[in-house]
């Protein structure tokens, strides 16, 4: 690592409107975690050893310790009690949003078919600017999905978790990281309450092959640069589908199933 990192305090504001200077540890994890998002501390590094950090950062052990206690509370890095290789970069997903948003919807008496309904407009708009990339990549990687990996979840009995993983990856290569995220974070909560809840069991072979037919129906729309039709096909899938999923739960509210 370069020169030590200048640590000097900067006043910040307190929920009470006071001003106060940072703690030393609350600095350290500030700049680890623009090294984060910078990306020089990518998914799977590890961070240096500690003697370099203290030196690096000019901190005593305790602090440094503290600072990245800071960044597992945030889910940036993974720590492994009594293991040499020291802490590990994680990149979280939207499962770190989904759970206070889900504990927010519980609170507000939210039901799981608003949460459903929220998809359902965010989805075929994604659609829709996805066909608008002649993205060649991005429509090759989704079928792929629908040829291998649908097909192997479908054997092993994680069908449920690959569609969501199918939706997630449309969704994301539309492009617009905002949608991905809002979207990723209601597949997250939609997901663990199909398992807890309202999951029928497997899905017959006929009923697979009718949801393979309409994710092929949507790649080709797509495929070909028909936005409209590709954002009309997907609206009518997610309303029979969420019509099936909801059956008989039509009131069911969402709750913390972290719990």
């Amino acid at each position: 690592m370069t020169k030590p990192v200048n640590l000097a305090p900067m006043m910040v504001p307190t929920t009470s409107g006071a001003i106060r200077s940072p703690k030393t540890a609350e600095l350290v994890a500030r700049t680890l975690r623009r090294m984060i998002v910078d990306g020089q501390l990518t998914e799977g590094d590890f961070l240096p050893h500690e003697a370099d950090l203290m030196t690096h950062f000019q901190v005593s052990r305790p602090t440094l310790r503290e600072a990245v206690r800071v960044l597992e509370s945030e889910r940036l890095v993974e720590v492994r009690r009594g293991s040499r290789t020291g802490a590990r970069i994680r990149i979280p997903g939207p499962e770190i949003v989904a759970r206070p948003a889900g504990l927010l919807l519980e609170l507000s008496g939210t039901k799981l078919a608003e949460v459903m309904q929220a998809r359902m407009v965010i989805e075929p708009a994604a659609a829709e600017m996805l066909a608008a990339t002649a993205n060649t990549e991005a429509f090759d990687e989704l079928q792929s999905i629908i040829d291998v990996d649908l097909k192997e979840a479908y054997e092993n009995g994680t069908l449920a978790q690959a569609s969501v993983y199918f939706h997630r990856r449309m969704i994301e290569l539309s492009g617009n990281s905002a949608m991905a995220m809002i979207a990723g974070m209601l597949n997250e909560i939609a997901e663990r309450h199909i398992a807890t809840t309202i999951h029928d069991g497997p899905m017959s072979r006929p009923q697979y092959n009718k949801l393979i037919r309409s994710y092929q129906k949507l790649v080709d729309l797509v495929r070909s640069g028909d936005g409209a039709a590709a954002s009309a096909h997907w609206q009518r899938h997610m309303e029979n589908s969420n019509k099936a999923l909801l059956a008989g739960h039509e009131a069911t509210r969402v709750r913390d199933v972290m719990e």
